[in-house]
């Protein structure tokens, strides 16, 4: 309907030649046709507005607030407590709790003093998390937080990191997590509200959010200033992305789990069940490094490179992620090797699109060896809990995260250019006729309810074997030994 209105009032109005950001130089348009310019290509009703409609921010004060690469993680600098005591937070779509460090630790600068702030509270409750990678302890409270472009402050969930292993790395310049995911994922339970919940709750600005990280092609060890980008909290800025948007449905709302169709490994597919893309689940996470697939999908996506790029018996530790591969100072790799294509299902479910990328995005710059060798790593891993649509993908993108209308969005990044060539695309509709009507149907079980389900057998199994060990005892009461039980528990992992 917005569509057909915007349509009507570019006829009727009198024109006007302009030169804007996202409009092709000297495009004949209407003050009405800036703000429909960016209407969702894939079901008619989207708009990006340079501004939130109800006017509480203002989306251009908001571009460039992040720094960062994928090397060391997108941030942005936040200021929380009264007074103000500014830290750098890293941003992460793939968990829901806002935590920060609370105490001195080797490989961070500062941290937030509680004891400084006069408007801290702390709920008394303890938490902890585990990542994929890292895990942290620490106490929920609250506090307020000033949020950059935000008018005024907002009272937020903080869990104040006081123990951690593997969470913080030498390098990092970031003190604390932003999870922007949906409450199913709060520790230690869904009740802590999640950051964003909380912004959308006591400002009154859209339920919309939309990520571009700018570190496509950089090496994640170079000395040079990160390369940042923009998260713009409140709806999406049309100056960040070119071209079509497209909108795929979030599947679920705990993660941003989307539905993955197809794979292609440069126009071949690989011709997989749709649901091996979706084993366990699929989603859009800013807080992985790489493009992490199923374990089938991992061997079939390497096999297809192998027999697409012009390199022959090229090493295992390069696939595996044990070995670089490294090519005089001057060359690049990427002529060697194909693009990579992932089909998501549209918000017409009949349709699909593609978002492609480029192997300047997969095969990756890391360091340089003596000044004469150039040394690059594989973007993509082998995933043993789902496919992970990370920053090696992300940093092609401009993402939105609608979750207004429960979706998630795509389109090519302006700053997704490496050596002056885009590095990324879009193209669609497709049919989407050749897949199954639901390929994330019969995954496993969702990780909360997992975790019960696990107690519960972990429970059973303790009272099957107490039941051993006395009948073991009455029969032989005249023995002696240590019984041990060397059955490993379950990692609770949020990624």
């Amino acid at each position: 309907m917005l569509g057909q209105l915007c349509a009507a009032l570019w006829d009727s109005q009198s024109q006007l030649v302009v030169i804007q950001p996202g409009i092709e130089p000297g495009s004949v348009v209407t003050p009405l046709a800036l703000r429909c310019s960016a209407l969702d290509h894939s079901s008619g009703n989207g708009l990006s507005l340079a501004s939130d409609p109800a006017g509480i921010v203002n989306f251009l004060d908001m571009v460039n607030n992040l720094q960062g690469d994928s090397g060391r993680g997108y941030y942005m600098e936040m200021t929380l407590g009264t007074p103000g005591q500014k830290l750098n937070i890293l941003v992460d779509t793939g968990s829901s709790n806002f935590a920060v460090a609370a105490a001195a630790h080797p490989f961070i600068t500062h941290f937030f003093n509680t004891a400084l702030s006069s408007t801290y509270q702390s709920t008394g409750r303890s938490v902890a998390v585990k990542y994929t990678q890292g895990n942290w302890e620490g106490e929920l409270g609250t506090d307020r937080v000033l949020i950059p472009s935000i008018p005024g402050t907002t009272t937020i969930n903080i869990a104040t990191i006081l123990s951690s292993n593997g969470f913080f790395l030498p390098g990092v310049n970031w003190q604390g997590i932003l999870g922007l995911a949906y409450p199913l994922l709060a520790q230690p339970d869904s009740s802590v509200e999640p950051f964003f919940n909380s912004v959308v709750r006591q400002t009154g600005i859209p339920d919309v959010f939309s990520l571009q990280m700018c570190g496509a092609g950089l090496s994640a060890s170079t000395t040079a200033d990160p390369a940042g980008g923009s998260l713009v909290m409140g709806g999406v800025e049309p100056t960040l992305y070119s071209g079509s948007m497209w909108y795929t449905p979030i599947k679920e709302e705990w993660y941003y789990q989307v539905e993955v169709l197809k794979l292609e490994v440069g126009d071949q597919n690989l011709n997989l069940d749709c649901k091996e893309y979706n084993q366990d689940k699929a989603i859009v996470d800013s807080g992985t490094t790489l493009l992490r697939l199923p374990v089938n999908v991992f061997s079939a996506v390497v096999e297809a490179i192998s027999k697409a790029s012009l390199i022959q018996d090229f090493t295992s530790g390069f696939w595996g992620g044990t070995k670089l591969a490294c090519w005089l100072k001057g060359e690049t790799p990427w002529r060697f090797f194909p693009k990579l294509s992932i089909y998501l299902r549209a918000t017409n479910t009949s349709q699909s699109f593609k978002i492609s990328i480029l192997p300047q995005l997969y095969i990756q710059p890391i360091t340089d060896v003596g000044g004469s060798l150039n040394c690059f790593r594989f973007g993509i891993s082998s995933s043993a809990n789902g496919l992970v649509i990370g920053a090696t993908v992300m940093e092609g993108f401009y993402v939105i995260f609608d979750r207004a209308e429960k979706r998630v969005g795509f389109a090519v990044s302006r700053c997704a250019v490496n050596g002056g060539l885009a590095v990324s695309e879009i193209l669609g509709p497709f049919s989407s006729a050749d897949v199954a009507s639901d390929c994330a149907a019969g995954g496993l079980l969702k990780e909360p309810l997992l975790w019960v389900v696990s107690y519960a057998l972990m429970a059973v199994c303790a009272v099957v074997l107490l039941i051993l060990l006395l009948l073991l005892s009455c029969r032989h009461r005249d023995r002696s030994g240590e019984i041990t039980d060397e059955s490993s528990l379950v990692r609770h992992r949020i990624k």
